[in-house]
């Protein structure tokens, strides 16, 4: 006797209904402008330094302006976690990859800025809180 066995794939998030879909999505366009202009104007003339507190102070800067800027966008429903870290530009290469489970309204936005000297790769995290 042969029993057919049927396996599927559970439904993914994106697919399924959001348990609550009148609350608003976050605005990742204008927080992805605002990164790539905040890391432009912040960094641009940066050079590696082994100063540690150097370093630190950049990206708390970076960190904070970010994460103040993303309770501007949406002050309410959301959690926010922002993510900084400098490196100093040997030509090397790199790969980052992330794999998340979401609800429609989350969102995940990066940036990358890098130049002869420093690469800094910045992750913004909107992840709605319970209501």
């Amino acid at each position: 006797m042969s029993t057919s066995l049927a396996f599927r794939s559970p439904i993914s998030r994106s697919e399924a209904a959001s348990p609550n879909p009148t609350r608003p999505a976050f605005d990742t366009e204008l927080l992805r402008t605002y990164m790539k202009k905040l890391l432009q104007t912040t960094l641009q003339n940066a050079v590696w330094t082994n100063d540690r507190d150097q370093l630190k102070s950049w990206m708390k800067d970076i960190k904070e302006r970010i994460k103040d800027r993303m309770v501007e966008i949406q002050p309410t429903g959301f959690k926010y976690i922002v993510l900084v870290q400098i490196s100093e530009n040997l030509n090397q290469g790199g790969r980052a990859d992330m794999i998340s489970h979401w609800e429609d309204g989350d969102a995940c936005i990066n940036e990358l800025f890098f130049n002869d000297s420093i690469i800094c790769t910045c992750i913004a995290l909107a992840v709605r809180s319970p209501s």
